[in-house]
């Protein structure tokens, strides 16, 4: 297979941020055209995965946080729904099958520019192993998790709506914590 290379040129190496007419905020804009080129937040999916009283985590093998534990999540493509990216992403970094019981909650990171859908779920076949993203993967009793060692603030925030509702029907979606509604503020780092 021979492989071609292509020069890579920024297309909006002459953009310029300026307030468009009618709008209220900066966006990067073409001087030229006026073509704006809006910048959105990312959306991320995953999924608390558990049986019983055991979730299961993935140590990461990336960054950023590699070596922090997560859930299984990651950015949606395009294409794809959130159930169909949160399904993915839990086979990209921990090999498992799951089916998804609904959403668990739905977390705004304002600091961040992201969007994260959290699903609860649980296996639909038996086993699991490290994917390529991940260092190991293991399934931790709810008494035996390494909180201090969790790679986000959401991780947290995830697990404990898990917590709220591991043994009852879904409620409405879980938003963010009303002492960080924005998700703005980081967690403090363990000593």
């Amino acid at each position: 297979m021979k492989l071609q290379r292509f020069a890579v040129t920024n297309p909006m190496s002459n953009f310029i941020r300026q307030i468009p007419e009618g709008d209220d905020r900066e966006r990067l804009m073409c001087p030229d055209c006026g073509h704006v080129a809006y910048e959105n937040p990312k959306v991320v999916v995953g999924s608390v995965i558990a049986e019983g009283d055991h979730i299961l985590l993935c140590r990461r093998a990336i960054e950023p946080r590699a070596g922090f534990w997560t859930i299984p999540a990651g950015y949606m493509e395009l294409g794809e729904t959130v159930e169909e990216g949160a399904a993915r992403e839990a086979w990209e970094e921990a090999r498992v099958r799951i089916t998804l019981d609904g959403v668990l909650a739905v977390y705004s990171i304002a600091r961040i520019g992201q969007v994260q859908v959290i699903f609860r779920a649980r296996f639909a076949e038996p086993g699991f192993a490290a994917g390529p993203e991940s260092l190991e993967v293991a399934s931790f009793h709810w008494s035996e998790i390494p909180w201090d060692e969790l790679a986000f603030p959401s991780v947290h925030w995830a697990l404990k709506a898990w917590r709220e509702t591991a043994h009852g029907a879904l409620p409405a979606a879980v938003l963010n914590p009303a002492e960080d509604r924005r998700g703005v503020h980081r967690l403090p780092v363990a000593g």
